[in-house]
């Protein structure tokens, strides 16, 4: 569906599973397994998808994506066109209409004032909001009464589709969070580990990095819905370990994300208590390169921020020498296989979208090696390493423990030592390093190294959030309390002039080369951003689990109030 179309009105909705139930809880209890385990159950405070996902069981946005990418109404009656009039015809405003009757789990209404709150909390300058990209553009949202909420963009907005839509994006209330404003955001534990939602499931019991316990919504507004009575979520362990609870114990229902190579998945398979599932989204594996320096000898407030460039990073040379000496195809090979493909590009789908590069797909060695000597690193000292006014090209490169991340590392490593550059290795715990504690050293968005290897995607079939995403200004730093989604601090203004370009464009094709144009911008043209595998995603789910819709534009735990134990 084009953009166009969906403005216009033709909007499709999700053909949700029917409900193989008929009594609310009578199912008993269903086991979720993610190996990365959750530290917050606010996705406003963290970019990683194991919190934004834990936390869509009790969190719902206005609308969602389905399974296909369509845009789906959740706490909205219908989404907003120019044909029905929810979007304004010069494309500044849309106007959702709440579903009447909506409680919060505490049995207090729903209202466009808690919509609003959302967007007054993301927005705030000393928030630190991870998802602030969503409200990008948003001149202000208004509530003409209780169930009506009207944003204003400072622009024509062609996809106006962004704020409170999708896992990434969804409604807090605002009586629980009217204390949390700005900097006081970390600072609200009960609300940021036990939030008061709309979804099917409440939280019971959060142990951060460990365990929570949910339970049904007595509250919620289907009243045949939820199936389970109770929710039982793991966190920790590997991918490995999730992957046999499910497929060969039995002891777990469902398991996220299972990152093993396809082999290994083949033999877990044959355990015969569930089968793997998976599809192809905009999953990217991909390397970031640091732009400011990593080092610690700064001091601590100055420490991988803008006013310190990365001393060798900073050589375009160097980035692109070490994207040259990467073998893609062997690392699809060994880590995922018919689950991976090689890719040059941040965004590789959908089509329109995507600028199709292969310019990386072939390992060049000796070309690195000539890149770097016409820069002038050279090994001065003999001592293997290259090296230029003093600076040695000595690399941390870090990820999260995961035994397919660990054998990239290792074969990374190697590759980068053929062409003189040293390079040291961490792993750390995916709970830690996709957790988002400001006072953590170990996080992805504190990005303590030179180099960072992670993946993650975006909502829906529309690249323009996450592209908007590395806009100057909006990187991790002290003052937004290490929260921001430029992990790597890019900044150029005319790429950022290209966000705004892209937020006001509307025809189809045109949306398509100015984003394959910022693609470029940061992987070909820059490599500031090192794209290495387009990952499918697979998760796995016990036989006797109905209801599984698996959603590779959205949160996997959509559907949860659809599913049921196959009788």
């Amino acid at each position: 569906m084009t953009l166009k179309s969906l403005l216009m009105g033709a909007v499709a909705s999700a053909a949700l599973a029917p409900a193989a139930f008929a009594e609310r809880g009578a199912d008993g209890e269903v086991s979720i397994i993610y190996w990365q385990a959750p530290s917050i159950l606010n996705p406003f405070l963290s970019g990683g998808t194991k919190d934004v996902e834990s936390a869509s069981l009790v969190l719902e946005p206005l609308a969602r994506y389905d399974e296909t990418g369509a845009l789906t109404p959740f706490l909205a009656e219908d989404i907003p066109t120019v044909g029905n009039g929810g979007v304004s015809e010069d494309l500044t405003t849309i106007t959702w209409k709440i579903k009447p009757g909506l409680l919060w789990s505490d049995g207090t209404p729903v209202t466009s004032a808690d919509v609003k709150f959302t967007a007054e909390y993301c927005m705030h300058p000393e928030g630190g909001c991870a998802q602030l990209a969503f409200f990008d553009g948003v001149e202000n949202v208004e509530t003409p009464d209780d169930l009506t909420v009207k944003v204003t963009f400072n622009q024509p907005k062609p996809n106006p589709y962004g704020p409170f839509v999708g896992g990434q994006s969804p409604i807090i209330q605002a009586a629980q969070f009217a204390d949390c404003l700005g900097a006081k955001a970390p600072e609200c534990t009960e609300a940021n580990f036990n939030p008061i939602g709309t979804g099917p499931f409440v939280v019971d019991e959060f142990r951060p990095n460990d365990t929570i316990q949910y339970s049904a919504n007595t509250n919620y507004r289907d009243p045949s819905k939820p199936a389970f009575a109770k929710v039982n979520f793991k966190g920790g362990g590997d991918a490995l370990a999730a992957g046999r609870a499910v497929l060969e114990t039995g002891e777990f229902d469902y398991a996220w994300n299972l990152q093993l190579a396809p082999d290994v998945i083949a033999n877990l398979e044959e355990g015969g208590k569930g089968k793997a599932i998976a599809g192809f989204g905009p999953l990217v594996e991909r390397l970031e390169m640091n732009m400011t320096d990593p080092s610690p000898d700064l001091p601590e407030g100055e420490r991988a921020t803008v006013a310190h460039p990365h001393p060798f990073l900073s050589d375009p040379a160097v980035r692109a020498a070490l994207s040259m000496a990467i073998d893609r195809p062997l690392l699809v090979e060994i880590g995922y296989g018919k689950a991976g493909k090689p890719t040059c590009d941040l965004v590789p789908v959908p089509d329109n979208y995507s600028a199709g590069n292969t310019h990386c797909f072939e390992q060049d060695i000796e070309g690195a090696k000539a890149m770097l000597d016409e820069a002038g690193w050279v090994d001065s000292n003999g001592n293997g390493t290259r090296d230029k006014d003093g600076v040695e090209l000595s690399i941390l490169y870090q990820t999260s423990t995961n035994a397919v991340r660990q054998d990239f590392q290792a074969l990374i490593k190697e590759w980068w030592s053929e062409i003189g550059v040293e390079t040291e290795l961490r792993n750390l715990d995916a709970s830690v390093f996709f957790g988002g504690d400001p006072g953590s050293p170990d996080t992805f968005q504190k990005f303590y190294a030179d180099v960072e290897m992670y993946a993650n995607t975006f909502n829906g079939t529309d690249p323009q959030q996450y592209l908007a995403a590395y806009r100057c200004g909006n990187e991790p730093k002290p003052d937004s309390q290490w929260q921001g989604e430029n992990i790597n601090r890019f900044c150029d203004p005319a790429y950022d002039e290209l966000i705004d370009e892209l937020a006001r464009t509307g025809d189809i094709a045109k949306r398509g080369e100015i984003a394959i144009k910022m693609n470029n911008m940061l992987t070909k043209d820059t490599n500031t951003i090192v794209p290495l595998v387009h990952r499918g995603r697979v998760s796995a789910h016990a036989s006797s689990l109905g209801g599984v819709i698996l959603n590779v534009w959205d949160s996997e735990l959509w559907n949860v109030a659809d599913w049921h134990r196959v009788k």
